[in-house]
């Protein structure tokens, strides 16, 4: 890859989703960074880049979820810890620029308060990152766009939609017919409308209601739009515990839904989301690589699509100072 600056690329990955990082170097057609990670005896983390990254323009890959890098597993935490450890690595050892690339952007739910005495913690989140020293952000599919003005420094918010667009058209083709897309709830329309758009297919929006003081609890309530008799794909940002997808599933099939289908870009899959999955009247869960799916949580119903290529050519233009939004056609601006 041909440089448009004097600093040399380098692209380093923390232990969270490394198979990932992977496929994005390969994609540039680079090796990655060595990076030497580990933990002392009381869990906390130590980081040291086995290469000088003086002068260099550095893009350090770590998804903010759960994941299985050591025995017992770590938390989001630890992987947003580790995050912020490398980029302040780098920051010491004398990094030209620094671009945190958080596939999944972790506390992205918590882009307000929704309720009194509450915190707002994907503000904190960019807080620490520019504290850290990244002069950059990177992310996918952030569960609000406001996430962008949290961070002072620019922001790059990528999208899945060319990926997941590209497999519903395969479904269309498959089965011979314009989907509906539909939203799962009101929140999501304007993403869900994009879809259609792409697909040229109808919009519907299944309406929903939280319950007020509780985590991870939704009731599915109405369904606007025709779908009797049709083939259904619910898009959302991501499924977490798969309460909301698997309800507003049920909900399209009482209104007469043919088939349905959900995709979503951060698969999550917290606590009872598998066994909900499993259960459901779902045919297909497509989810992208942004979170690591350990082979537990490997069943039938779950496809993964890479969004290697996606980050792969954002990095590149931002190493190159090309437009990163000309990727997506401008669909990646909420």
């Amino acid at each position: 890859m041909d440089a448009a600056t004097d600093s040399k690329l380098h692209v380093v990955t923390g232990r969270a989703n490394p198979a990932l990082a992977q496929d994005i170097a390969q994609h540039l057609g680079i090796e990655l960074g060595e990076t030497h990670l580990g933990n002392f005896a009381n869990g906390e983390i130590h980081c040291r880049f086995g290469e000088s990254v003086r002068g260099m323009d550095v893009f350090i890959i770590q998804s903010h979820g759960e994941s299985h890098f050591a025995e017992g597993g770590r938390s989001i935490n630890d992987a947003l810890m580790e995050h912020l450890i490398m980029v302040d690595a780098a920051r010491r050892a004398s990094a030209d620029r620094i671009t945190a690339v958080m596939p999944f952007y972790g506390y992205g739910r918590q882009d307000r308060k929704a309720e009194g005495r509450e915190p707002i913690t994907a503000k904190l989140v960019a807080n620490m990152f520019e504290s850290a020293g990244a002069n950059r952000l990177m992310s996918v599919d952030l569960h609000s766009g406001q996430i962008q003005g949290f961070f002072d420094p620019p922001f790059d918010h990528l999208v899945a939609m060319p990926v997941l667009v590209d497999y519903l058209e395969s479904i269309e083709s498959t089965i011979g017919e314009t989907l509906v897309v539909v939203s799962p709830d009101a929140g999501r329309v304007k993403v869900a409308e994009r879809y259609a758009n792409a697909l040229h297919a109808d919009l519907a929006i299944v309406h929903k209601r939280r319950v007020r003081g509780a985590k991870n609890t939704v009731e599915a309530k109405e369904v606007v739009g025709n779908v009797e008799g049709r083939t259904c794909v619910l898009i959302d940002d991501m499924v977490d515990t798969a309460g909301t997808i698997v309800a507003a599933a049920e909900q399209l099939v009482e209104r007469g839904a043919r088939t349905v289908y959900a995709a979503a870009t951060h698969g999550v899959l917290s606590g009872p989301a598998i066994d909900r999955l499993k259960n459901s009247v779902i045919t297909k869960m497509v989810v992208t690589d942004t979170l690591p799916l350990p082979s537990e949580k490997q069943i039938d119903k779950i496809e993964v699509l890479s969004v290697a290529k996606i980050i792969g050519d954002a990095i590149e233009a931002v190493y190159q100072n090309t437009s990163v939004s000309e990727i997506f056609g401008g669909h990646n601006q909420n």
